[in-house]
């Protein structure tokens, strides 16, 4: 799922990335039948949740779920807009290179928006 940043107000990914680190990640490392989730942002255009479900099942009905609040939820308030997308993939491979899964509520990342 996607939201844009395009119009956010100043300081979105700042305070997506405390979100991300202060009570999603907890939220998401809980979550049964979830493998993986990733969070991936570029500055000024976009931010989204990547899932990784058991099965479709389980990715169904955590979608079914969601779209009934996404409006409301949490980044929704904070980009100031609901998601412009939600949409189901199909997961064709995931390898673990050489330097091995680092699970964690935060990254470095480069300058403050």
């Amino acid at each position: 799922m996607r939201w844009s940043l395009t119009d956010a107000p100043k300081g979105t990914l700042k305070a997506l990335r405390a979100y991300v680190e202060e009570e999603s990640y907890a939220k998401f490392a809980g979550l049964e039948g979830l493998r993986f989730k990733t969070w991936r942002a570029h500055k000024g255009q976009w931010f989204e949740g990547s899932y990784v479900f058991v099965s479709d099942e389980a990715r169904e009905a955590f979608q079914t779920s969601f779209e009934a609040t996404a409006a409301d939820s949490k980044v929704s308030k904070l980009v100031g807009s609901p998601p412009i997308t939600i949409e189901p993939c199909e997961i064709i491979g995931v390898v673990r290179g050489p330097s091995g899964f680092r699970s964690s509520g935060r990254f470095e990342h480069g300058a403050e928006d």
